[in-house]
């Protein structure tokens, strides 16, 4: 099973993406620890990464495409996978064949996604109040004709994530053994 999870900065993807792969069974890929990972590299390509995503914009469509598919390249995600975050634009979902199951969107608004972000510890470098802004403009701007595109291929299970975790994961368990 290849699933994706989609949804604002704050939505729960990491935290959803982790029990899915627990009780699945499914190693959970997160394109935002990749590109962090990357931007600690020591490398112009490195420096790079880590000013774009400390800006809050996206890394480009091409570079994130060969990124992603290079790292689902490797053995352990042959048999399936979770991957939170990704694709962001229209232009990623299009040219990424890999044959999803489903994409699962949890839906959160605005307000709400903000408030969860403000009340967590980070010491990420990319979540500024105007970084954050900014991700959450560039989620409206460019990801959520994402999940436009995913309802009109047929793989799009639209999750309301405003309610307690155990329960977005046991109608997301329930949606997606159907």
């Amino acid at each position: 099973m290849k699933l994706l999870i989609l949804g604002i900065q704050g939505a729960g993807k990491s935290t959803q993406g982790n029990l899915l792969a627990a009780a699945l069974g499914l190693p959970y890929l997160s394109s935002g620890h990749i590109f962090r990972q990357m931007s600690k590299e020591k490398s112009p390509w490195g420096r790079y990464v880590k000013e774009t995503i400390n800006s809050g914009v996206l890394i480009p469509d091409d570079k994130a495409l060969s990124i992603i598919e290079e790292y689902l390249a490797k053995d352990e995600y042959k048999d399936g996978y979770i991957l939170d975050g990704f694709p962001r634009t229209i232009a990623q979902a299009e040219a990424f064949k890999n044959g999803i199951s489903h994409a699962i969107y949890l839906k959160v608004n605005d307000k709400e996604a903000l408030w969860r972000i403000s009340g967590r510890v980070s010491d990420r470098e990319d979540e500024t109040l105007q970084a954050i802004r900014k991700r959450i403009a560039s989620f409206h701007e460019f990801t959520e004709p994402v999940i436009g595109y995913y309802k009109n291929v047929g793989t799009l299970l639209e999750i309301d994530g405003e309610r307690d975790v155990q329960e977005i994961f046991n109608d997301i368990m329930e949606r997606i053994k159907k």
